[in-house]
């Protein structure tokens, strides 16, 4: 389903459109419409599914934006998803005045506090922080409209059901009520027997993914050497036809232009072009015309693609179903399919979510060096060769190996020349290494410093040097009493006289 048949707010679908989309996911298109009935709602989906813009696109529809008061309410279990939601409703809210913003432990409270005070229209954030605002009264629900518990399940298992009742009893009962859960335990049924009023429900089965057939593996990398990495990752794998993922019109073309400069041969499709046109351009590339076809999800949705060698992503797909929609392009009718993810460092915790959503490790790689990318060059023209002295007459060449030879020029150095000229070998004085060492660990943590003495430490090595700053003048040698000198020694007798 398209989102212009989800909605017709002209700010939120120029939101839609910059982030790359134009056809809503399964839970979009069915929850959407409930929530902007005003009906209470359990949704049980899987992560990965498109939820939070599910209820962020309907919810940011009924925000009076002159009104700098919270009227949505989102509680969530950690603060990296508070953050993350946050976040979505930020650019689907982009061009318009509304504002969101995430409260969590760990983050100082009074500057929270001066956050609150400009009037943000959406507040994200985890029960704990939530309820510590609610005790200072630094937040009020006068005039929420909806309130939201995503990942339920989650939350109850950290062991926020009491915090979570306590915010669902200081709301008022006419405002709409949200719950999204993966699973369905006894906690969560009580809560929703208790709080929602008649909800609606809806369960979004876990897509069916079979990706048994695709090698899946990931580079990760700083986000500055994205596009030499895809260079390199081309020239080592070869494949016959690739697709390269975008998440957005303007990276395709982008890299687009990127590939038709380094002599690929390579094509675009995206939502910008007509559909006569994508439909001539994938024509072309199942013909073999073209090697490498760059698209968004969107625009690759539903066109028949055929024997693709290689999948790469080039950017995290949205949404964990996209992953899978994309890979699947890869390693089909019984054919061995291969995936490249190209990751980022702050991406790390989306790799973990993907794996847990396809209950599969994905492989990590090492983006080829210049060495290997030489090697590979060199087997390949090698083989190319001694296929083509098999298969092929030469004899009209025949008298310029003759004047070659006459000339006196080593046969040897010839053919050194001849290789130069068509291999072109990459610089190996050049070499970079590529690849981010530090993806998933932690940077600039504490465990990095070097380790100094703290205050008290330096406090005791001096008292055992004979220094004490709590004993004054002592330790050390002592100050010379101005007493002791011959003029005040003079003086002194003179005054005894």
């Amino acid at each position: 389903m398209n989102f212009n048949e989800l909605t017709s707010n002209s700010a939120i679908l120029q939101a839609i459109e910059d982030k790359g989309y134009t056809e809503a996911t399964d839970i979009q298109a069915r929850v959407i419409p409930i929530i902007r009935d005003g009906k209470d709602l359990i949704g049980q989906s899987q992560t990965g599914t498109g939820k939070t813009a599910a209820f962020a696109i309907p919810t940011i529809e009924k925000i009076d934006p002159e009104l700098k008061k919270p009227q949505v309410l989102i509680l969530c279990p950690t603060r990296e998803l508070a953050v993350q939601v946050a976040g979505e409703y930020q650019e689907l809210a982009k061009h318009t005045p509304i504002t969101a913003l995430a409260v969590y432990g760990g983050d100082p409270i009074q500057k929270q506090i001066g956050l609150l005070k400009r009037g943000p229209q959406v507040v994200v954030g985890t029960p704990g922080r939530m309820m510590d605002h609610l005790r200072r009264k630094t937040i009020q629900f006068d005039y929420l409209h909806t309130i939201i518990l995503d990942e339920a399940d989650e939350m109850l298992n950290m062991g926020f059901r009491e915090d979570i009742e306590t915010i669902l009893q200081d709301v008022s009962t006419k405002t709409q009520r949200l719950l999204f859960s993966a699973t369905m335990p006894k906690a969560i049924l009580d809560i929703t027997h208790e709080y929602l009023i008649d909800p609606a429900r809806v369960q979004i089965e876990p897509t069916s993914i079979t990706t048994d057939t695709v090698k899946q593996q990931y580079v990760a990398v700083q986000k500055r050497y994205k596009q030499d990495v895809l260079y390199r990752l081309l020239d080592a794998k070869q494949p016959r036809r690739c697709l390269i993922f975008c998440n957005t019109k303007k990276m395709v073309d982008d890299i687009i232009v990127g590939l038709q400069d380094r002599g690929y041969i390579a094509e675009r499709i995206h939502g910008d072009m007509k559909q006569e046109m994508r439909i001539a351009t994938l024509r072309q590339f199942n013909r073999g015309s073209i090697q490498i076809l760059v698209a968004t999800d969107v625009a690759a949705r539903g066109l028949d693609i055929e024997e693709v060698d290689l999948v790469i992503n080039y950017d995290m797909p949205q949404s964990d179903e996209y992953y899978v929609h994309r890979i699947g392009r890869s390693g089909r009718a019984g054919r061995i399919g291969e995936s490249i993810t190209i990751l980022t460092y702050k991406e790390h915790s989306k790799l973990k979510e993907l794996e847990r959503f396809i209950d599969k490790k994905v492989e990590q790689i090492q983006v080829p060096s210049l060495k290997r990318l030489n090697e590979i060059k060199v087997d390949n023209f090698i083989e190319d060769i001694v296929q083509k002295v098999e298969d092929e007459d030469y004899s009209e060449y025949q008298p310029v190996i003759d004047r070659l030879k006459d000339s006196g020029a080593p046969l040897e150095l010839v053919v050194a020349a001849l290789l130069k000229d068509s291999l072109q070998l990459h610089d190996q004085m050049a070499e970079q290494d590529l690849n981010d060492h530090t993806f998933g660990k932690p940077r600039g943590s504490f465990r990095d410093r070097k380790k100094t003495p703290g205050n008290r430490q330096r406090q005791a090595d001096a008292r055992k040097k004979g220094y004490d700053k709590r004993k004054r003048n002592t330790g050390g040698p002592k100050k010379k009493d101005f007493r002791d000198t011959p003029f005040w020694k003079k003086q002194a007798k003179k005054k005894s006289k």
